[in-house]
């Protein structure tokens, strides 16, 4: 077995490859024609964030059977063409958790007190003593956007410097974050009552740009800003303005929309401190996640397991070809309830009727949870660690097994609760491969779950299904299918249209304002 090391990793990872009996090759820098030459002739392939794994460069690749991130993101890996392919791509979670949380903290600090400006000053030969007036962050309001893995790390941290740290996230029960000392609050609290306000979200539609003018009209005057998430989650035009006005008395940025951030005008100002996206860059980090992928490479090469995997669960490969239709329809259906319950769910049950019943239901429960918290959380979500961040974040999951499954072979269902409200879906596999969406609540369904799909609720009316195709039509958006179902003639009804391509924030409210539509949502598979 081959392993290529195409980017930059600690020697001690290249050397936990070869100890495991595996032919290493270290060529870093390569060029994507120079990849896709030698890609071939490799079973295993270590990357951190430099390496692009194009589906050109998988089709190139004869031979591999692995690709390990050293490190989290894996945006420059395309994930599909790898499953596809029968790829298992691998990443190292929670590596570098703890490095951006305290990256975070450093930045907290040098924004409240300037310290950047005034060592630059003092080497300018000046001593500006009373130009670089701090503030203590002691009894001063925290407001974190997003309490996962490195959001928590930042509140424990924030805590101990005794500020007050209230938190956004929609999927934290009230209970886990009385448990962590801090207090949930709504998204427009955050903004009011903040005196700094860090950012630890993913960048998805509903989070980009959610630091944008309107939303800094309404924080407190000389608010701190500090984001070492994801560009694009702060409008940097907004923030630029804000800056220059003093309604923003600074801020501090790890990431940038585009980077490197060339004649970016934040650049310019005296109050922006910035690093160019260093949040997982420490020795301890890297060589964390070195090790980390190496022996996650090396055990799946020698010994055939399977662990972080963000594509394939962690079971043996004799169980893949039976279990993968039932993995594919638990996940889409976790993530189909996720984007459509709002609220912090306290328990998720997993029903298996039928044939569903006698598998291995392990890992099917685990792809559910993982298609759930995965459009809610920054960090990468597997099917390793998706149960421990359920747990972290309150949630109980149960499973519940019937022989039974009435019109169907099988079914797998969800049953998403909260404190005050629940919501279900179901689904089943035809041909025993093809994954359905067959219940929504009580709406009987049999939706094809696409990639983009748009749920409508809307009045039993005649010329909402007219009116909803004219202006997709109109918008150039095609429509691939269109699904219904109804409660009772008359009454409320679902309308599912899949689409071709993503709608604007313009054409959905557009649908919104329509006669007898009552909500509109999109859901992401």
């Amino acid at each position: 077995m081959k392993v290529l090391v195409s980017d930059n990793i600690s020697a001690k990872g290249v050397e936990i490859l070869k100890k495991a009996g595996l032919e290493v090759d270290v060529k870093t820098g390569m060029k994507p024609d120079e990849l896709m030459a030698c890609i071939g002739e490799y079973h295993g392939l270590v990357i951190r964030s430099a390496t692009k794994v194009t589906a050109e460069v998988i089709g190139a690749a004869t031979n591999l059977k692995v690709i390990g991130r050293a490190g989290s993101g894996l945006d420059n890996v395309d994930k599909a063409a790898a499953s596809k392919k029968g790829i298992v791509v691998m990443n190292t979670p929670g590596g570098n958790t703890v490095t951006t949380a305290e990256h975070t903290i450093a930045m907290l600090f040098a924004v409240a007190r300037s310290i950047p400006q005034a060592t630059a000053s003092m080497k300018a030969g000046k001593w500006e003593k009373k130009k670089f007036m701090g503030i203590e962050l002691f009894n001063k309001t925290l407001g974190i956007l997003g309490l996962g893995a490195i959001g928590s790390q930042v509140a424990k941290k924030a805590l101990g410097l005794e500020m007050n740290v209230i938190a956004y996230d929609p999927f934290l029960s009230e209970e886990k974050a009385r448990d962590m000392g801090i207090r949930k609050v709504e998204v427009n609290e955050i903004f009011s009552e903040s005196d700094f306000i860090t950012i630890h979200a993913p960048m998805t539609a509903e989070t980009k740009n959610i630091i944008n003018a309107n939303t800094i009209s309404t924080m407190k005057n000389g608010v701190r800003i500090i984001n070492c998430a994801r560009g694009g989650i702060v409008n940097e035009q907004d923030l630029y303005e804000a800056l220059k006005s003093g309604k923003v008395g600074g801020a501090a940025l790890d990431v940038f929309e585009k980077e490197p951030p060339d004649g970016n005008p934040l650049l310019t100002l005296d109050n922006l401190i910035c690093t160019p996206h260093l949040g997982a860059s420490t020795e301890e980090a890297q060589e964390n996640v070195a090790l980390a992928v190496a022996e996650q490479i090396a055990d799946y090469l020698v010994h055939g397991t399977i662990r972080n995997a963000v594509n394939f669960p962690s079971i043996p490969s004799d169980q893949i070809p039976r279990l993968q239709p039932y993995i594919t329809l638990a996940e889409k259906l976790g993530s189909f309830a996720s984007q459509m319950f709002v609220g912090g769910a306290k328990e998720i049950v997993v029903e298996y009727h039928g044939d569903a019943a006698a598998v291995n239901t392990a890992p099917v429960t685990i792809a559910a949870l993982k298609g759930y918290l995965t459009p809610i959380l920054l960090e990468t979500v597997n099917f390793v660690n998706a149960p421990f961040i359920a747990k972290e974040r309150g949630i109980e999951v149960k499973e519940v097994k019937s022989s039974e499954a009435g019109d169907y072979q099988s079914m797998i269902a969800l049953r998403i609760k909260s404190k005050d409200k629940e919501f279900y879906l179901a689904g089943t596999l035809f041909s025993k491969k093809d994954p359905r969406v067959i219940l929504i609540d009580n709406f009987k369904v049999e939706i094809v779950p696409d990639d983009v799909l748009l749920l409508i609720y809307n009045n039993d009316k005649p010329g909402v299904i007219g009116n909803i195709g004219n202006t997709l039509g109109k918008n150039n958006i095609n429509i691939a299918r269109m699904h219904f179902g109804r409660e009772t003639a008359g009454g409320m009804a679902i309308s599912v249209v899949s689409i071709d391509s993503n709608p604007s924030a313009e054409v959905i409210e557009e649908i919104r304002k329509l006669p007898n539509i009552l909500s509109v949502h999109q859901i992401c598979l």
